[in-house]
């Protein structure tokens, strides 16, 4: 097995990362950042949203019932 050195494709060329220039590697941290930040956020938002439906599912069941 031989150990590949990390790249970095767009439109189809690949850049090995060692190769990339300071101000390149940190743009690219920073994009990998905001990425997993907004995994971070959908997670927490996918959590909160099913909360809300537990809450909403709670007040229908809370309401008082109409006797017609």
């Amino acid at each position: 097995m031989t150990d590949q050195e990390p790249t970095l494709t767009h439109d189809g060329k690949d850049y090995k990362i060692a190769d990339l220039s300071d101000e390149a590697k940190n743009q690219l941290q920073s994009l990998q950042l905001a990425e997993t930040e907004i995994k971070r956020l959908q997670m927490q938002l996918a959590m909160i949203q099913t909360a809300r439906n537990a809450y909403q599912q709670a007040l229908l069941t809370a309401l008082p019932q109409d006797s017609h």
